[in-house]
């Protein structure tokens, strides 16, 4: 058994005491009413999780996608998703093992709740891809996060806004109803963005700049389950500034349905908190754990996505006022969910009149939300008026060409 690791830019128990990290405790204790200091040794099995990646996933690319060939392996994932993998001739074992996964559901699994969860997420519509997308850039400070797509260039330049579309077809797959269920369309997009990650670990394990000792591996366990933070804890209290109703028990659904989401995605760590309270405790535990040393890097990807955003001399006068409000409105988000210091660590321009927008909402939407809990009819149109909406923003932008979730097949550096 191998020694557990930390990697050295994990500074949680050297910054403990800093006067920042004491503020934010006793403003989330304020504010949430929690003591969001976790115990050591849950910190612990978080810290360690930077060096855990996605064996299962990995053993089926050694033995079929590096040893048959790529065609071969899309051959059998395709076959085993549309018939099951006992459908497959000659199944190889990494094969089964990977399926397995998939289709045996885990003892903590309540499909109450993720269904729930679900419903609440895509409840949030294209605000929460907004939300999402610039609570990111606070995480694109640290070098785990930033030097993968900096390296892969996946969010610099053109490509930051597909790539973000093809993010937001992922969260439609696989929080449509029955997404998730056998046969689903989220089961097999997860499993292809699985894949694709196991492709992208590889290249940045050989990059002659990839830091281990420092940032762990790449596209890490650690890393991963802020991402679903990030889905679930994040927004289930963010999303309430902009006047939605999020009880806490919908956020203790959210953080179920991300849990299995990534369970299918192979993120399955050695602790997951079990509660909001400890969803909170965890974001504290990564917000101080932090160094903040990625620099240009994190700069540039934070600028990228902004920029994504904006018209482009192609785009018709139609589409050109409607980015151009987009990225107007997103300039406000960023104003109200990025922290100050990323917002002038990355010096990005302020929002003007923009930073108004989302409370503006606030009133309107409550009302609304209100409305909606208390008339079940109410509440059922609003579910399918929000994932025709979410369907329709992402689908004009995509247009044919879809999400396809491959990696990249030239780094940038």
């Amino acid at each position: 058994m191998s020694t557990p690791r930390i990697p050295t830019e994990f500074r949680y128990w050297e910054q403990l005491e800093t006067p920042y990290a004491k503020a934010l405790r006793q403003l989330l204790k304020a504010v949430f009413g929690v003591e969001p200091r976790l115990p050591d040794e849950v910190v612990r099995k978080y810290a360690e999780a930077y060096y855990d990646a996605d064996p299962v996933a990995e053993a089926f690319i050694d033995e079929v996608y590096l040893t048959q060939g790529q065609a071969a392996g899309r051959a059998m994932v395709d076959q085993a998703l549309a018939h099951g993998v006992d459908s497959v001739p000659n199944a190889p074992a990494s094969l089964r093992r990977l399926f397995s996964e998939i289709e045996v559901m885990p003892d903590w699994l309540d499909w109450e709740q993720v269904e729930l969860g679900a419903r609440v997420f895509r409840r949030f519509s294209t605000y929460v891809y907004s939300f999402a997308g610039v609570i990111t850039l606070h995480g694109y400070r640290e070098n785990s996060v930033a030097k993968p797509l900096s390296f892969t260039g996946a969010y610099n330049g053109e490509s930051a806004n597909r790539r973000f579309l093809e993010t937001a077809a992922f969260w439609i797959d696989v929080s449509e109803p029955g997404g998730l269920r056998k046969g689903g369309k989220g089961i097999e997009t997860a499993l292809r963005v699985r894949l694709m990650h196991v492709f992208v670990r590889r290249r940045l394990m050989a990059h002659p700049e990839w830091d281990l000792e420092a940032w762990g591996v790449p596209i890490s366990q650690g890393d991963a389950m802020l991402t679903l933070m990030g889905g679930s804890v994040a927004p289930g209290y963010g999303m309430r500034l902009l006047g939605f109703r999020v009880p806490r028990e919908e956020i203790s659904a959210l953080l179920q349905f991300w849990r299995y989401v990534g369970h299918l995605l192979g993120v399955q760590p050695r602790w997951y908190p079990a509660t909001p309270e400890e969803g909170i405790g965890l974001l504290y535990a990564s917000e101080i754990k932090g160094v903040r040393r990625s620099g240009e890097d994190g700069r540039l990807l934070a600028e990228s996505y902004l920029a994504s955003f904006r018209p482009t001399p192609t785009d018709s006068k139609r589409d050109a006022l409607i980015k151009k409000l987009e990225h107007g409105l997103e300039r406000g988000y960023a104003a109200w969910f990025l922290p100050p210091q990323s917002h002038y660590a990355y010096k990005l321009r302020g929002p003007g009149l923009w930073a108004l927008h989302p409370p503006a909402q606030f009133l309107p939407r409550y009302a609304f939300e209100t409305l909606r809990r208390n008339v079940p009819q109410v509440d059922e149109w609003a579910d399918r008026r929000a994932r025709a909406k979410s369907k329709a923003w992402v689908h004009g932008r995509l247009g044919e060409r879809h999400a396809e979730y491959q990696a990249v097949s030239n780094f940038t550096r």
